[in-house]
Formats: structure tokens, sequence, C-alpha cells
């Protein structure tokens, strides 16, 4: 069960909490000041692609499932079907993140200097 399947409607199960990737701290010095060399990208458009690098992830997977079952590889059709779902939540997911940076910026242009 992927971490998206694990959220319920009480929260996040024990279980994939588990599995949520760690905290990277290695960019932090001890003042709480981040080291910008450490960190990975500093401008905008690097931290949204290193973003939506992991939903070109699923969708490739998906993709390549979907092509196995459908040229009889042998892979699982309930897999494919799987992947095609978390693909498409994981989709939707960065949509809705995408529409509340458009709103967030929006908001910010809107207030009086």
């Amino acid at each position: 069960m992927s971490i998206i399947g694990a959220i319920t409607a009480s929260g996040i199960s024990p279980q994939a909490v588990t599995r949520l990737p760690a905290l990277d701290l290695k960019g932090l010095n001890p003042g709480g000041a981040v080291d910008k060399a450490a960190t990975g990208p500093s401008d905008f458009a690097g931290v949204l692609s290193q973003l939506a690098s992991p939903l070109i992830d699923k969708q490739s997977e998906a993709a390549a499932l979907t092509k196995s079952v459908l040229l009889g590889q042998g892979a699982p059709l309930h897999q494919s079907v799987i992947a095609m779902q978390e693909a498409s939540v994981a989709f939707s997911l960065m949509v809705e993140v995408r529409n509340k940076v458009v709103e967030g910026f929006q908001e910010l242009m809107r207030m009086p200097v």
C-alpha cells in the first residue's frame, strides 16, 4: 500500500508515518541558518521541478505497467490499475498545490504597498 492509500478519514496510519521520507537536515547550520550550497535548488523553478519529479516517475511507471499488460508480458492487471490511480491522485494533488500557489500569488499582488 502506498502512503496515499494509507490516509484515512481519521488521519495517516502509523505504518504510513514510518514510510515517510526523513527530513534532510544536512544543510542546517548550528544557528538555524540554511546553507544554500547543501540544500539543492535555490530558485523557484528548481524547487517546483524537484517536487514534480516524483509525479513524473509515477506516471512513467504507470505507463510502463500498462504497456506491459497490453503487450501480454505478464504484468498483473490490478498493479497497472493501481499505478494509474496513484499517478492520477498524485497529479490531482499537484494541480491543487499549483492552484493554491497561484491563489497565494494573486493575494500578494492584491495587497496595497
